[in-house]
């Protein structure tokens, strides 16, 4: 039997919708989550690609809901269009597609920067990398830093043994686990020393007592969380003006 993930998926493949799965399904791939209700997509906005992208949502039986519209326009500005799917194989299935995410590379960035994960003969999905995931969980939600934590933990326990230098450099620059950063700058000092222009208790942090290590981390989480909510603020109050528009007409 076809789950409602893979209906989704399968239909955006079968269309060629350039696209790549972000968010929580992403996360459960990558060994950081367990369950998501949603499927959400970071999606390339060429007229092409937005028609293909029409036609899975066809197929899906897919109509929008909330706000804002299915526009490009809004997409390039950083909202993400809400889906909600009600062809039998997918019925419920909410779709989020984005194009734009805050402190994350453009999509023909982190195209080039995929996962491509096999799940059957012939039929493969693309995936955002883990570290451009990452990325674009740093954000004002609270459910986001412990994702994080888990994302990276996960990626270090299954390749710890023979990791690559981007892995370790990786750990190093987005690790929230003072433990996991301990061990990975002992074993790789110079890299540490050098990635401390980016952050700055790396050039110490064998001297550096549990709390302090802890509240440096915590001043980076507050820091994004700040920057998100900056980011957000306009953007928030332009989908509370289309939500007025909306309730003045109907």
């Amino acid at each position: 039997m076809t789950s409602p993930i893979q209906k989704v998926l399968s239909s955006l493949s079968s269309h060629r919708v350039q696209c790549l799965l972000i968010g929580g399904q992403a996360c459960i791939l990558y060994g950081g989550a367990e369950f998501s209700r949603d499927t959400d997509i970071a999606i390339l906005t060429s007229p092409e690609n937005l028609q293909r992208l029409e036609k899975a949502l066809e197929e899906l039986q897919a109509s929008a809901i909330a706000v804002p519209p299915f526009a490009v326009d809004y997409l390039l500005r950083g909202h993400a269009v809400h889906f909600r799917c009600a062809h039998p194989d997918a019925s419920g299935m909410r779709i989020d597609v984005i194009s734009v995410m805050r402190g994350v590379d453009s999509f023909e960035e982190i195209w080039v920067r995929r996962t491509t994960v096999e799940v059957g003969p012939g039929e493969s999905y693309e995936v955002i990398s883990l570290p451009d995931l990452v990325r674009s969980k740093k954000t004002q939600r609270d459910k986001d830093w412990p994702m994080i934590r888990r994302l990276i933990e996960a990626n270090y326990v299954a390749n710890r043994e023979n990791p690559t230098p981007e892995q370790i450099e990786f750990w190093l620059l987005e690790s929230r686990t003072p433990s996991l950063l301990r061990e990975v700058a002992a074993a790789h000092p110079a890299l540490a020393r050098r990635l401390s222009e980016r952050r700055p208790f790396l050039a110490s942090i064998n001297l550096i007592k549990d709390r302090d290590l802890e509240a440096a981390l915590e001043s980076e989480e507050k820091r994004e969380r700040e920057i998100d909510r900056e980011y957000w603020k306009p953007l928030r109050e332009e989908l509370e003006r289309l939500r007025l528009g909306r309730k003045s007409i109907s």
